[in-house]
């Protein structure tokens, strides 16, 4: 087993573009839970619907690919009014049932047969990033960077834009979090009762910060679609919500760059168990498993993680303690 090598490909997943896009969907959760206390469990169907607006919009309808973005980023603006305005007034886990049914019922549909016509069922669409290519700088059949810290072409330019939006939201959410729009955001985490005695329209803001951050995951979902040039529904599992709470907390909640730092740790930590588990398996120290169960126990790992991080660092690595110490209403 040759742990340098795991230990170079696990650092080249931790600034690919996976990464990136989990990057950049965490940054839309940390708005919702980290910064206005909004427990939202389905991030994934925010991207969800983005990577599809662009998918329908490209492989259906023969769009461009900037009116499939817009598209992507529209589907989520009207998912977050839909989810909002029924949920909002009331208690935060009306919301987060409400997330999570929501997420997954979508996913459903877009893989049923009758929605096929546009969706591609269960098989997806494919076909997805030649406008995006076309824009390339770099040369899709050379590599770039050194060693085995290195991407093809198509890689790479994928992995710039995702950084540079990665880059623009974080600052974005600085921006906004030093602004008396975030101070609000924030008094309604810690408590939205005096925050409403001061006549903030308490409603308004969380439905504002609803609508940013699944505008933000949307982008995620568009920029996974470009990034595979293909998508089907079955990706966007819960378990994709699942892996960005484990990214925010291990980064740190209410932190900006929490979930970029969360992202990369994570993506570093699931590929090098991935290696050591193939390589333990190809020594023959793993006789009772087969390859297709180290799936498996990567996602124990994740969840081992999360277990681990809530008891003796619930604040994540950059954290702090009192921001995970709100009043969540």
């Amino acid at each position: 087993m040759d742990i340098l090598s795991i230990l170079a490909e696990s650092t080249r997943s931790a600034f690919g573009p996976i990464a990136a896009i989990y990057a950049l969907a965490a940054i839309g959760l940390n708005i919702h839970f980290g910064y206005t206390g909004l427990l939202n469990f389905g991030q994934v169907g925010f991207m969800l619907v983005g990577a599809y607006g662009v998918g329908i919009s490209v492989a259906v309808f023969d769009l461009p690919l900037a009116a499939g973005f817009g598209v992507g980023l529209l589907c989520a603006l009207v998912l977050a009014l839909l989810l909002g305005i029924p949920t909002l007034r009331l208690r935060a886990d009306y919301l987060s049932i409400t997330t999570i049914a929501a997420a997954e019922v979508i996913r459903l549909v877009y893989r049923a047969g009758f929605a096929e016509p546009l969706t591609g069922g269960a098989f997806g669409l494919q076909n997805l990033s030649a406008d995006f290519r076309t824009l390339n700088p770099f040369e899709a059949g050379e590599r770039y960077g050194f060693g085995l810290l290195a991407y093809n072409g198509n890689h790479l330019w994928v992995l710039v834009v995702t950084w540079g939006l990665v880059a623009v939201m974080a600052g974005l959410t600085w921006m906004l979090m030093h602004s008396p729009w975030g101070r609000v955001i924030k008094g309604i985490r810690e408590d939205e009762d005096a925050v409403r005695s001061l006549g903030k329209n308490v409603f308004a803001y969380k439905m504002q910060a609803l609508v940013l951050g699944g505008l933000i995951g949307s982008l995620a979902g568009c920029m996974l679609a470009v990034y595979q040039a293909s998508i089907q529904p079955d990706q966007f599992k819960p378990q994709v919500t699942f892996f960005l709470w484990v990214i925010l907390l291990l980064g740190g909640a209410g932190r900006v760059f929490g979930p970029i730092l969360g992202a990369m740790a994570f993506w570093f930590l699931m590929t090098f168990t991935d290696g050591v588990l193939q390589g333990m398996g190809a020594l023959g120290w793993l006789p009772f498993l087969d390859s297709p169960d180290y799936g498996a126990i990567q996602l124990a790992f994740a969840g081992l993680m999360l277990v681990v991080l809530i008891v003796f660092r619930p604040q994540g690595i950059i954290g702090d303690r009192k921001e995970m110490l709100v009043n969540v209403k």
